[in-house]
């Protein structure tokens, strides 16, 4: 089996939820051995959050809920009890022989235990820390709790979301705490580079809103640029026209005409030699000053095709147009499949004895992907990660549950 990148890399992971835990799931992709740290008889709140639930052997429900599978695949799970000072030693122990920390509690949650990075950073100088947490370690906000509803409202992308006229709308997913993570990825990657050749660690401060603001991308710089606050726009895009969805025979299409010769190609195709004549619209930066008016023509040549004819005619000739697929029509779309984006992964709670993942979408030529664990049932890997990573014996592992410090299957 091809090493992958991260061999050798050991993370202690105190996340839950989706950030941190999609941050340590891609970095457990890449090969790094990922050491999930949950509480005893609770765990990730994740593990609650359903239905749906994987269905177990009897046919009835298990604790493994579809939410908590999302994000912690390549990951093996042990309990600690961090309350206790018992746990609290337990957790250095391990952290000594980690190479990267990874938490999102609320900020100065781990002092009270002993394990904040001014704490462990003398016994650990090429520890390489990472906290996410809602609105950071700094500023006025930094105390508060944050949910990724929360910093798609602050950071601005719920306002130009959805359409105009309605209430603002939230994207569908978790996206400033899935794309947290990624950024966090990053930075324990470059961090890891740097430690690697200077030997120092660092504390890396990720949060939900500096991320949601981050990538409010070319929103944000058009109003720094010109001081005009942008708006909701439903599906059109401020800068592109036409971009938008469209009604046509028999559902509907979206159109993404991103060049002033996709859009003569669209003209011609769809028989609207008024449109590709028409002063107004011979260019991108006058279609976008007179969008209104083109948006007023163009239903009459869409709903003339169906999809199918749209989608395929329009590819031919290197204009791009999709369908809108719902969920069951993405992981039934040939592309989708040909990519291998939907995986199943040996569980032994499961009754037909996989689960169903999205994969990683990250394709290397030379260390792939490697899937190597599902989604860890609660505390499944305790004994064996302390025997493994600090060398104990099953006499230890007794005198440590008695203690309540983790808890042992």
């Amino acid at each position: 089996m091809t090493a992958l990148p991260l061999d050798g890399i050991r993370i202690f992971d105190l996340t839950r939820i989706l950030a941190g835990p999609t941050c340590t799931q891609y970095l457990g992709d890449l090969g790094a051995d990922v050491i999930k740290v949950e509480r005893p008889d609770q765990g990730d709140d994740t593990r609650k959050w359903g239905p749906p639930y994987v269905t177990g052997h009897d046919g009835e429900d298990t604790n493994e809920s579809a939410y908590y599978l999302c994000a912690n695949r390549n990951k093996r799970s042990i309990t600690i009890n961090l309350a206790s000072a018992e746990g609290q030693a337990l957790a250095k122990r391990m952290i000594r022989e980690c190479d990267v920390l990874v938490e999102n509690f609320k900020v100065g949650g781990l002092k009270s235990y002993g394990l904040s990075y001014d704490d462990l950073k003398a016994e650990n100088p090429g520890l390489v820390y990472c906290s996410i947490t809602g609105f950071g370690q700094t500023g006025p906000y930094a105390s508060r709790a944050g949910y990724d509803f929360l910093a798609q409202g602050v950071g601005g992308i719920m306002s130009i979301t959805g359409t105009p006229g309605v209430e603002p709308v939230k994207v569908g997913v978790g996206i400033a705490d899935v794309m947290c993570g990624m950024y966090a990825s990053t930075a324990i990657l470059a961090a890891l580079r740097h430690r690697d050749r200077t030997g120092e660690g660092q504390h890396i401060d990720c949060c939900l809103l500096d991320t949601q603001v981050a990538w409010l991308i070319n929103e944000g710089v058009n109003y720094l640029v010109s001081g005009q606050v942008p708006l909701q726009r439903g599906n059109e895009h401020p800068n592109i026209v036409p971009y938008k969805v469209f009604a046509c025979a028999d559902g509907h299409v979206i159109l993404a005409v991103g060049n002033d010769g996709q859009y003569q190609k669209w003209c011609d195709f769809a028989g609207a030699g008024d449109l590709a004549e028409d002063p107004r619209f011979t260019t991108n930066q006058l279609r976008v000053v007179n969008r209104e008016a083109l948006y007023a023509a163009m239903p009459a040549y869409m709903e003339r095709k169906t999809v199918s004819e749209w989608v395929d005619g329009l590819a031919a000739i290197g204009v791009p147009c999709s369908p809108v697929n719902n969920i069951q029509q993405v992981f039934e779309d040939p592309q989708v499949q040909a990519r291998g984006m939907k995986i199943d992964l040996l569980h032994e709670a499961a009754r037909e004895g996989t689960v169903p993942l999205i994969a990683n979408p990250v394709k290397m030529s030379g260390t792939p992907v490697q899937y190597r664990n599902p989604p860890p049932m609660l505390g499944q890997h305790t004994e064996d990660v302390l025997k493994e990573v600090l060398g104990v014996d099953d006499a230890e592992i007794e005198d440590l549950a008695k203690t309540g410090a983790t808890t042992v299957k």
